[in-house]
């Protein structure tokens, strides 16, 4: 998963880059791998400062004041398909034709026709092994095909109906054209999110436009008519206009519901959705569930407690239905990553009980229901069940506010390997033995969907496929699974970026350079990286 974002001020002569810099830090939640911003200044001149690294230890001071221009992109990540190289840092730069910048959060199910495609017709090189690469590239060859020296909107209209075309999996991207304006887009089925924002300019002659992935970065920085870019649309923005356009034909629109269950922040709303009031409601679906499982197995609770930050919203509802006691029973030591997207069995592991203490106190001699957003890998859960009984619990009982997690997900979010995840191939008391539980609670599919869905009927569909193993864009076969596991698990990935990170997650010391081939040359290639160690 990552963040993504775009910002334009009416005013060029006032750099975006602070702005974009405060946005992405909202963003952090979607990745923490990496993160940068390209700006476009006087004369089309790009100024780039990239790395591996959290926003607030890649951007200080310095590096934004050389961060020169009115609009920009900036974009946060954490490794999906693709590895940890440094170069595939985004956003993505090429400078033909027409000089365009490129940000992008999902995961692309056809890249091996696509590279064959860019290889030997286009002959257009990809230098990392990034999906946003590719349509960074896919664009900019529909660009090309135009001849022309200056294109207007509606080759770009034409070059994204073409893109939408060739690319099939999960996209929701921002662009920025050298001299000319910033761009969105969005896959045909809508399954990651992207939204727009308007504001007054600073000099209030004119407006600020924002692109963003969720809809907290508006209301931090004064943007009011939030809207969703649709799927399938494109939109371009200029100082002197605003274009939107559905590019591609109607597809069955089906957003990504783990982004409501974990992914956004809850003062988000994602198509129409509050995830705080979606998150509310899956707490009160839970708590009937919840009920009906004590009943059949005569067990009794005395307290509920969440597993922080994502579970909150749900349990203190589930407690109120359930008329039980909420307790923060773990502190959590807010300076620590989120262990789900953390790279690494390993680290995950080690960094659970650096991140949450159990206070004895809320614990001792009481049957606890434990309230977590999912059940991934089950390390998690495991260390965190084991912490409650080692502080003195006597039953421990876990309930899950989404249904098992049985399937690789292929559009952007990292749980590539089936025997990675604690569920597959287990039921529910199998899956209580695994993470050491008394008792396991899972959502149904149903009650999950309806959680969501109530809040914005017209959206026909989930994709729920790592619950349900069905994959809405279709193409998806055992084959590319198995594929896409060896390419992704974390032992080949590991293995694949020795010299990228140490074991124990920590960068070496070296220069991280841009996007472009490291050949001597990069500064004329590519853009020229401000950022220094």
């Amino acid at each position: 998963m990552c963040g993504i974002l775009g910002l334009l001020l009416h005013d060029p002569s006032i750099d975006a880059a602070p702005e974009i810099c405060e946005g992405l830090s909202l963003l952090q939640h979607r990745g923490q791998d990496a993160c940068g911003i390209v700006t476009c200044g006087p004369k089309g001149r790009f100024y780039q400062c990239k790395a591996n690294g959290m926003v607030r230890d890649i951007f200080d001071e310095k590096s934004i004041q050389k961060l020169v221009g009115g609009m920009g992109v900036g974009h946060v990540r954490y490794p999906t398909a693709g590895s940890f190289n440094n170069a595939e840092a985004q956003p993505f730069y090429v400078n033909s034709p027409y000089g365009i910048v490129f940000a992008h959060n999902g995961n692309l199910i056809n890249t091996a026709s696509l590279l064959h495609f860019l290889d030997a017709t286009a002959h257009r090189h990809i230098n990392t092994s990034s999906d946003s690469e590719l349509l960074l590239n896919i664009f900019a060859n529909n660009l090309q095909q135009t001849g022309k020296f200056r294109i207007n909107e509606e080759d770009i209209f034409t070059a994204i109906g073409g893109l939408m075309k060739e690319a099939k999996g999960a996209y929701a991207c921002v662009a920025m054209l050298a001299g000319f304006g910033i761009i969105a887009f969005r896959d045909p089925n809508g399954i990651r999110p992207v939204g727009m924002g308007v504001r007054k300019s600073a000099t209030g002659s004119g407006k600020d436009y924002l692109f963003a992935s969720e809809s907290v970065v508006a209301d931090a920085s004064g943007f009011s008519e939030w809207v969703d870019v649709k799927p399938g649309e494109a939109v371009i923005i200029t100082r002197g206009n605003v274009a939107r356009r559905q590019v591609a034909k109607p597809a069955v629109f089906a957003p990504d519901i783990f982004e409501y269950v974990y992914f956004a922040r809850p003062d988000s709303v994602l198509d129409g959705v509050s995830v705080y009031r979606s998150r509310m409601a899956m707490g009160d679906a839970l708590a009937a569930e919840v009920k009906r499982v004590l009943a059949e197995q005569n067990l009794s609770v005395d307290v509920v407690i969440p597993v922080p930050d994502t579970s909150r919203v749900a349990a203190l509802n589930l407690a109120q239905k359930l008329e039980l006691p909420y307790r923060e029973g773990f502190i959590k030591n807010r300076y620590v990553g989120r262990t789900f997207i953390m790279p690494g069995q390993q680290m995950r592991k080690k960094n659970v009980r650096r991140k949450l203490n159990a206070m004895a106190l809320e614990f001792a001699d009481k049957n606890v229901l434990l309230v977590d957003d999912s059940i991934v890998r089950g390390t998690t859960s495991k260390e965190i069940v084991q912490m409650a009984k080692d502080v003195g619990a006597k039953k421990v009982i876990f309930a899950s506010c989404a249904p098992p997690i049985r399937y690789p997900n292929v559009y952007g979010i990292d749980m590539p390997s089936r025997t990675e995840l604690v569920a597959y191939g287990r039921d529910t008391p199998s899956i209580a033995t695994a993470i050491g539980a008394d008792l396991v609670i899972f959502q149904t599919m149903e009650d999950l969907e309806a959680s969501v869905r109530q809040f914005n009927t017209s959206i026909p569909k989930f994709d729920c496929s790592v619950f349900t193993g069905d994959y809405v864009t279709g193409g998806v076969d055992e084959e590319y699974l198995a594929a896409l596991e060896n390419q992704r698990a974390d032992n080949v990935r590991t293995k694949a970026n020795l010299n990228g990170a140490d074991l124990d997650g920590t960068a070496p010391e070296s220069t991280i350079s841009s996007s472009g081939p490291i050949n001597g040359g990069d500064d004329i290639v590519g853009l020229h990286n401000t950022w220094q160690r």
